[in-house]
């Protein structure tokens, strides 16, 4: 200390430096943040989707079934999930036409919009999904004509195009909440 006190002023700031610098931390790092966007990633038929993730309350395999009389073919039937009475839809049949067929990967994507409480069959689900902002295409014209009326967006991530399910698109179309079939 006596030999720090005998310096200049000059040569005690420039001591000072040295050591502040010996024992500086590093800057922390700067990373750069990108927005996203998550949901559940889930297919039928070719086409493959993402709905936003408090949309979906429950993903379950496809339980027994009750079949519904005189209900379209989209109808796939009544399940007992937890003591509550759960319908389930065919998603690829009510959107495409096409019924959907059960594979060890079939899954049901419940769902609460407003006063409805449904089931929707969809051939796979593919986990959780993140878009950055730059993957989101400026049209979802993309995607097949015939499932446009529930998509609100898409994303593309390598060569695989995501649409955004909509499922408020699909619970207000008033086809979905006719489910008899007609005499």
């Amino acid at each position: 200390m006596n030999a720090v006190m005998a310096e200049t002023p000059y040569e005690l700031l420039r001591h000072i430096e040295s050591r502040s610098r010996e024992k500086a931390l590093g800057l922390p790092q700067q990373i750069e943040v990108r927005r996203s966007w998550s949901g559940i990633g889930f297919r039928f038929g070719p086409h493959h989707f993402v709905a936003p993730m408090g949309a979906i309350t429950e993903i379950l395999e496809y339980p027994p079934l009750t079949r519904v009389p005189s209900a379209l073919p989209w109808v796939r039937g009544i399940a007992n999930v937890r003591g509550s009475l759960l319908p389930i839809m065919d998603l690829q049949g009510f959107v495409t036409g096409e019924q959907s067929e059960l594979t060890r990967r079939s899954r049901v994507l419940v769902i609460q919009q407003g006063d409805l409480h449904t089931g929707l069959l969809v051939d796979e689900v593919l986990g959780l999904r993140h878009f950055f902002d730059e993957e989101k295409l400026p049209d979802a014209g993309v995607l097949a004509p015939v499932v446009q009326e529930f998509v609100e967006g898409a994303y593309r991530q390598g060569e695989q195009d995501w649409g955004v399910f909509s499922l408020e698109k699909l619970v207000a179309n008033p086809r979905f909440r006719e489910v008899a079939a007609q005499a």
